[in-house]
């Protein structure tokens, strides 16, 4: 059962959410119902610019302040999908950028730590959680590539900007057994990877082919 926060049943983007459900995630392979469900019911035309609204459930990523986007929502879905999230799970994303990640794992997991080092992004995401009523998602203004470490650790773990290595302190903060999602590679494309970490050990999945925003930081790049 998807948890009940404000969304409006009778927004006018409802068709289209829909529409994007069934053209754009169920034929490439989306087939988590709790994924889908999340994908059906979150506004993603709130999580971007005004001027954008009716691009917002295309399938592309888009331009939002800061220099950052919002990802493809095949990517958002996908990444999601790979963490295989049953519903209890505490959740790391780094990168809070639009929010819109965010919230979909706040449907579907049970508390969902969201880390961003653009105060203006945070600021942004934080009033619309309020205004969508998500009381599961904790923010906070820092280095991502750190982690969070007073909470750790995380059943999963998301990055949701390309990093040119996996940073160390946030396999030391994911739990054991626990998954991790990240693009890695350079600042032009990048591997959407899946590290699994079971008894101990370390392995290692590929997805394909992505590209998304550079990750910076001490464990990220520099500029």
């Amino acid at each position: 059962m998807l948890k009940n926060y404000n969304h409006s049943p009778n927004d006018e983007y409802r068709i289209a959410r829909a529409r994007m459900v069934e053209t754009q995630l169920i034929p490439r392979g989306i087939h988590d119902r709790r994924v889908l469900e999340a994908m059906n019911r979150v506004p993603r035309h709130l999580f971007v610019d005004e001027a954008l609204k009716g691009q917002a459930y295309s399938d592309h990523p888009l331009p939002i302040s800061e220099g950052q986007t919002i990802s493809q929502p095949y990517i958002v879905a996908l990444m999601t999908q790979e963490l295989g999230l049953k519903g209890d799970e505490k959740v790391l994303e780094i990168g809070t950028g639009s929010g819109y990640q965010a919230a979909i794992l706040a449907e579907i997991a049970d508390r969902v730590y969201s880390v961003e080092r653009k105060s203006a992004l945070l600021d942004r995401a934080r009033k619309l959680f309020d205004k969508l009523g998500y009381r599961n998602i904790l923010l906070k203004l820092d280095d991502g590539t750190w982690g969070w470490k007073s909470e750790a650790p995380f059943d999963a773990i998301i990055v949701t900007a390309a990093a040119p290595s996996i940073a160390p302190p946030l396999v030391e903060q994911l739990k054991d057994p626990g998954i991790m999602i990240i693009p890695v590679g350079d600042e032009y494309s990048q591997t959407l990877t899946k590290l699994i970490k079971k008894d101990g050990n370390i392995k290692i999945d590929e997805l394909g082919g992505v590209r998304f925003v550079k990750l910076i930081g001490d464990h990220g790049w520099k500029s």
